[in-house]
């Protein structure tokens, strides 16, 4: 290999050497996020067990806390591969120096035997005089210069690459320190993990005898859900038949009739195209509907988190919060309606061209219909519970067809 070729090599190694500590950072970063989230959530959990009567509230924040704990062991275990990265290039650069090194200092001996021998000063001015003619002559003086000049940068390189391997070797001492220290830490959040697990299946069988009761509740909350879905669908169709009236007065053409499958779509403007186009180009990428918080229930069907054999449906995602947090606007668009279902549940609904952002469960509202908002603009205070619970219900409608919100948000 030559030359260049070997300096390649080593830059590209030295690079990739460097490039990890920066991701290391932000996995460090990303762990005290989560580290503080399970905190809270402990903190949050204790309070319920003191506060709260009903053992399925504390099933629901055990669940989230046990969610935080998987999250932060995915982390710690991103964390290992890197710093074994670390440890492997490491160890590469140290065996590619010492190969180097070991040519370098036979290189240096061979010339070190060969200057010995022709030590003498004398033959050294001999090597000169016996030259056939003065340009031989200051060829012979030039090459012996040349010759101690490179015997010079020879040991020079030796030090600096014995340097190097120094310090390759001090990173590998610091990598493989911190990768034992993630491993401990790992196995440690394991047993914390496998402990809430085991509180979890406490909290279910101590409620075991309520399954009739519980069953009910659940019952009843599904109902008052598909309650509320009914309503709101019928105030969207009811916003859709009124701005397509609208637009059909303003351009002199026909609303669709009601009954139809036009009518439950929004004739869109210019305007209302382009709004929709930058929401449905956003995908993926919106911000949540509150500052901080995890996602306490799915969207769709799925099985009750202790009895598997019903099944609970939602239409959007809940997500729980601090106490007191505001509700946010996901994206710029305008108040389509304000809703009050009851004393501490109000919904407000942002229309995005033929898209629909609901958020359900405001105790207060600081928007009116027809406003414009922007992004993440606080739209209302979310209700808190007896128990010190904040959770916010949040659906994403493309006119009257419900959509994942997972699918939507910056997960």
């Amino acid at each position: 290999m030559n030359q260049f070729l070997k300096t390649l090599l080593f830059f590209f190694i030295t690079s990739m050497a460097f490039a990890q500590p920066s991701e290391q950072q932000k996995l460090e970063q990303r762990k005290e996020q989560i580290l503080n989230e399970i905190a809270e959530k402990k903190a949050r959990l204790e309070s319920e067990k003191k506060k709260e009567k009903s053992v399925l509230k504390q099933i629901d924040q055990q669940k989230g806390l046990i969610a935080l704990r998987q999250k932060l062991l995915n982390t710690t275990a991103k964390q290992t591969r890197i710093l074994s990265d670390n440890i492997y290039l490491t160890q590469l650069e140290m065996n590619k120096l010492n190969r180097e090194l070991t040519v370098l200092k036979e290189d240096y001996e061979k010339m070190i035997v060969k200057s010995y021998k022709s030590r003498n000063e004398q033959s050294r001015v001999m090597f000169v005089l016996s030259s056939q003619n003065f340009l031989q002559a200051y060829k012979r003086i030039q090459y012996m210069k040349q010759y101690a000049d490179f015997r010079k940068m020879q040991g020079e390189e030796i030090r600096t690459k014995q340097q190097k391997l120094e310090q390759a070797e001090q990173n590998l001492k610091t990598n493989k320190k911190e990768k034992e220290k993630v491993l401990v830490e790992t196995e440690q959040e394991k047993k914390e993990l496998e402990k809430e697990k085991q509180e979890q299946e406490r909290l279910v069988k101590s409620i075991q005898k309520d399954k009739k009761q519980i069953a009910a509740e659940i019952d009843k909350k599904q109902k008052e859900a598909k309650q509320i879905d009914r309503q709101i669908k019928k105030i969207i169709v009811d916003e859709i038949a009124a701005a397509n009236k609208r637009n059909a007065a303003k351009t002199g053409t026909t609303a669709p009739k009601a009954g139809t499958k036009e009518a439950t779509k929004f004739v869109l403007s210019a305007e209302g195209k382009v709004s929709s186009d930058n929401f449905k180009a956003n995908k993926g990428r919106l911000p949540w509907p509150v500052v901080n918080g995890n996602v306490s229930q799915y969207y769709g069907d799925q099985p009750h988190p202790v009895h598997k054999n019903l099944t609970v449906h939602n239409s959007g995602i809940e997500i729980t919060t601090e106490a007191g947090a505001s509700a946010r606007a996901v994206f710029a668009g305008e108040v389509l309606q304000v809703q009050v279902i009851s004393a501490n549940n109000k919904a407000v609904y942002i229309q995005h061209g033929d898209f629909i952002t609901v958020y359900l469960n405001l105790a207060s509202v600081n928007v009116s219909k027809g406003q414009k908002v922007s992004i993440k603009q606080s739209i209302g205070r979310i209700h808190t519970d007896a128990s010190g619970k904040a959770v916010i219900k949040f659906l994403v409608l493309q006119n009257t067809t419900t959509l994942n919100p997972t699918a939507w948000l910056n997960m």
